[in-house]
């Protein structure tokens, strides 16, 4: 990469601020993220069960409702990413976190409702929406916001502490999310939802922020133009991730193995130790060799929970799982930065993570309907398929320049 790329400009990244500890620099912002995505932890274990056991609802409709946040994220990532650019990353945080405590509220709204269950689901599809858009900011004002507090040469560690606080939360908010709704229903898991991110926005507010690096909006498809390749990368082995949110806790209810939030530990704290101890890999030998080699992790763990026949075996093959999403991730990542237009970086960002997006909104209605005709288990059989086929993508990234690549 050009030195221009490197820096984003010399008003977006002072140069005093690259040669401190990006890790530190990053610390209060990822402590923001981690409390604004304990709503999306506390809801993973609960919200299936809710739509299962209260509204009656079967595996497609769960799939649906489950994948239509992604889904919606997907429709929003364009305009996050220039508003991010245009805006800063600062502000695109702060806005996703008041749109996620709204969804709060129309998640109370929804339990209003119960007994005409049609009208209740809709109005978890509506929140779920507003819920995908907060989160949609958040992420990709975050990325960028982070990008331009170290430099961009440290990318691979702007998505691994990013990805350390949500799934961090994701580990932390399964087992309060079950806490909850045992002590209050979903009535509770809707309050928090509401709450918890105005804390985190407390947070963020003594963050310091940083100049917008856009003054126009960027045509959305040619940036996902230039980050496709890695990107489908991302897409094939989140449906690891998808299949282990929408379904695990279906699973554990089907084998009366009990609290499917252990599964969610096992996940996030295996993805956090990754991170943590390898985190730094893919800026150190390169995004696709990191790739490579997560992504068959990954595909085993999820071969382990098809073949369980205990909750333990299921709980390994979820720490396996996460801990080979957790470096694919941001190995396909950093090779999505490298064909990033250096000031459309949060918008460069959001085109990588909307492959995320098509990956869930697509996978979880689709294994939805997979349940519904082999059984809860084949989803994950059918789960390791898709991310095998990764592989193909890392490989791609790793032959020469101008063979696997493809320019900005």
């Amino acid at each position: 990469m050009t030195q221009e790329n490197i820096h984003l400009g010399a008003s977006a990244v002072p140069q005093a601020s690259l040669g401190a500890n990006p890790v530190l620099k990053l610390l209060p912002l990822t402590l923001t993220v981690f409390i604004g995505f304990l709503t999306l932890g506390m809801q993973l274990p609960v919200l299936p069960l809710h739509l299962h056991d209260t509204l009656g609802m079967g595996t497609l409709v769960i799939g649906l409702v489950v994948g239509a946040q992604f889904a919606a994220s997907l429709l929003s990532r364009a305009w996050a990413g220039n508003f991010a650019d245009m805006r800063g990353g600062k502000r695109a945080v702060m806005v996703g976190l008041v749109t996620a405590a709204v969804s709060g509220l129309v998640y109370l709204l929804s339990l209003a409702f119960v007994a005409t269950p049609v009208t209740s689901v809709w109005l978890l599809l509506g929140g779920r929406v507003l819920l995908a858009f907060g989160e949609s900011l958040i992420v990709t004002g975050a990325l960028g916001w982070g990008m331009g507090l170290v430099g961009a040469q440290h990318a691979g560690k702007v998505m691994a502490w990013n990805g350390i606080a949500m799934y961090g939360a994701y580990a932390l908010g399964a087992p309060l999310g079950v806490t909850l709704n045992g002590g209050w229903g979903f009535t509770g898991i809707a309050v928090a939802t509401v709450f918890v991110p105005l804390l985190a926005l407390l947070i963020v507010s003594g963050v310091r922020a940083v100049a917008p690096t856009a003054t126009r909006r960027a045509p959305f498809y040619k940036v996902m133009g230039a980050v496709w390749v890695p990107g489908m990368g991302l897409a094939f082995c989140s449906v690891g991730f998808g299949v282990i949110t929408a379904f695990i806790a279906l699973l554990f209810a089907a084998r009366a193995w009990g609290d499917a939030s252990l599964a969610f530990t096992a996940f996030g704290l295996a993805f956090i130790g990754a991170r943590l101890l390898f985190g730094h890999l893919p800026d150190k030998i390169g995004g696709a060799r990191v790739a490579l080699v997560c992504v068959v992790i990954e595909a085993v763990g999820l071969l382990l929970i098809w073949g369980a026949d205990t909750a333990a075996i299921a709980c390994l093959g979820a720490a396996f799982t996460g801990f080979g999403y957790s470096l694919a991730f941001p190995g396909f990542g950093v090779e999505a930065v490298k064909r990033a237009p250096p000031q459309n970086r949060s918008l460069a960002m959001g085109a990588y993570v909307a492959f995320l997006d098509i990956s869930l909104g697509l996978s979880s209605p689709l294994a939805g309907a997979l349940a519904g005709t082999w059984g809860i288990g084949a989803v994950y059989l059918g789960g390791a398929v898709a991310v095998m086929l990764a592989v193909v993508v890392a490989l791609v990234l790793l032959l020469p320049e101008g063979q696997g690549r493809q320019p900005v």
